[in-house]
This record gives structure tokens, sequence and C-alpha cells, in this order.
């Protein structure tokens, strides 16, 4: 099978595309034939070995898993032992940090794969996972978010973002977003009640006062927190700096700020999935790629600065199983 695979750290052009074994099927596991894939923060992250401090679960000198990718959606190849929620042909979707998902084929957990809602594409299904489950469990999990509070999401046009604005007015919630100007009717379209430019009003100033405030852009402040929001929930971080600033801070302070590191599950990717087919959930997909072209999506989004989200689509997908609609779903994505 054809996949990117790394032998050493570094960005996006250490990558290289090779013929690799498919990977061997295991208890609780299932092979998935990936159709399509979507590029995340984490990503670059985990390619470059940067914090530091990550190199301790992915590798001290050099990566541990050859191939990487997170994001993935594709059909059910072979199902494992203790496997009973798929089948083989089900159309499934899901994410795994320690990599695999940039390949014809990934071998990973039943429990961090939910199925996808029928008449729903691939690429969008693809962008849901480690994004969607991030703004899921930003909101709910970790930010415990309520029926008619008020929310702050600084970063609302990103991936995380775009995702955390619709979940949170489907669960009920007032919600102000927070972005560049260039993006405020984005962020309209989305539910936002009130967008924010960052450009034309600094964040830093605001008087607003919120039930939870969300960072998904990790430039805000502890003061900031403090001032805004009754509750806070870190999910990013822009510089090393400044998460540490913020979580020393917190930590002679009785301010609930939360920081996590989303971990996908069928249940969480279930109840997107649900939102989804229920049109509650819009995927933007500002831009799909060739697998060919995985080197140059990761670096497309490190610049931190996409609209939605970015899909990779893998060759041949007729042959292996069409889709009515797919291109038209990617079309309607790019147009909202």
């Amino acid at each position: 099978m054809k996949a990117f695979t790394k032998s050493k750290y570094g960005g996006p052009e250490i990558l290289q595309l090779e013929d690799v074994e498919k990977p061997d099927l295991k208890d609780n596991h299932i092979l998935v034939n990936v159709i399509a894939n979507s590029a995340n923060p984490a990503d670059w992250h985990i390619l470059r070995g940067k914090p530091f401090f990550a190199r301790f679960s992915f590798g001290l000198f050099r990566p541990k898993e050859k191939i990487p990718g997170a994001d993935f959606a594709g059909i059910v190849e072979e199902v494992g032992n203790k496997v009973e929620h798929f089948s083989i042909g089900d159309r499934v979707f899901g994410a795994t940090l320690t990599g695999g998902a940039f390949a014809e084929y990934t071998c990973v957990p039943a429990n961090v794969c939910g199925l996808m809602p029928q008449g729903i594409d691939f690429p969008e299904m693809a962008s849901v996972p480690i994004a969607g489950v991030t703004a899921l469990q930003a909101l709910t999990t970790h930010g415990n978010l309520k029926e008619g509070e008020s929310v702050l999401i600084n970063g609302s046009s990103g991936g995380v973002g775009h995702f955390a604005v619709q979940i949170a007015k489907a669960y009920g919630a007032k919600v102000t977003g927070v972005c560049s100007s260039k993006n405020v009717d984005f962020v309209k379209t989305l539910g936002a009640d009130q967008v924010i430019a960052y450009d034309r009003q600094s964040i830093h100033h605001h008087d607003g006062k919120y039930d939870l405030v969300v960072d998904t852009h990790g430039n805000l402040t502890h003061k900031d927190y403090t001032r805004m929001g009754q509750r806070g929930v870190m999910v990013g971080f822009t510089t090393m700096g400044n998460m540490i600033s913020v979580l020393s801070k917190n930590a002679f302070s009785k301010y609930p700020l939360a920081l996590f590191t989303a971990e996908a599950n069928t249940i969480d990717l279930e109840t997107l999935a649900t939102l989804i087919k229920e049109g509650k959930i819009n995927v933007n997909i500002e831009r799909t790629y060739s697998y060919k072209e995985i080197p140059e999506a990761i670096s497309y989004i490190e610049d931190m600065h996409t609209k939605g989200k970015v899909a990779m689509v893998w060759e041949n997908i007729d042959s292996r199983k069409p889709i009515d609609g797919q291109q038209k779903g990617i079309n309607r994505q790019q147009s909202i």
C-alpha cells in the first residue's frame, strides 16, 4: 500500500510517499480502507516533535510511528476479535494521535471510530474527529456548558472553533465568537449571536462577561479568563511561554480553568455524526487536496489561519465505493 512515512523530526518536507506493507489486524482493532484524511495542528506538532516534552510520548530522538496522520474516514476492510460495533463494509471515521492514518489502510482501535451517517461524504467526516471531538469535550466534558448559558469562543473560525460555535448553539447557548474581520460573516453563518473582530477590538481589553470562555487559538492570558469568564477551557496555545504563564498563575488561583488533550471515542464521534445528520453542524472544508499533496496540506494549516478544515482525498474513490453527490458535498461546504 502507499503511505507517507517519516524517519526523523522536521517539517512537512521530510515526508516521503512510499510503498509499505499493509498493517496486520489486531484484537479490538479494525482495518480501514482510507478514503479521506484531514490535517490538524496536532499533525505538524507531532511531525516537528514540538513542544519538546511531547517527544516523551512520540519518541525522544526519532518518531516511534513511521506513518503520521490522525483523522481518517473510510470503509472497514477487516474486523478483529472482540469487535462488536463494526462490520466489514461499514463506513467509519475516527482518529488516533499515535498515527498511521496517512496511508491507504490503517489499523486502529475500534473504540476510536464511529459510524458515518448516511448521505454524508468521506472528506466531510474525515474532517470531524480531532477538531469536532475537541470542541465537544471542551464545551460539555470540561466546560460543563448548560442550556441558556453564554460562551465566548476565541478562534471561532478555525477547525475547532467553527465546530464549537455550532455545537454550543445546538446545546442552547448564547455564543460570542472571536475571529479576524475577514471571517466575521463566516462565523455569523455558523450561528454566532455576536462576533468580535480581534483586529478591530482587542480581546485583551474586552469587558464582556460570560459563563464560559473557550480559547481555541491559545493567546488569552490568565487575566483575560478571569476578567471575562466564570470558568474557562484552554484548548490550544500559541507559545509555550503563554501556556506556562497561564497555568502557573492559575496554580495560585481558585479560578476553574481546564486544559486537556481530546481523545476520540465512539460515543462522542457518533454524537457529532448525529448532529451533522440533523443539520446542526455543517463541516466547512476550505481546501481539498489529493493524498499526494498531504505535505502541502500540513504546510497550509501550519499558518493557523484556516477557515474551517482542510481535507485530503485518496485516488480511485469511485472504484472503491462511489458516493452520490460527493463532489457536490465538498463544493457545498466550500461555499458556506
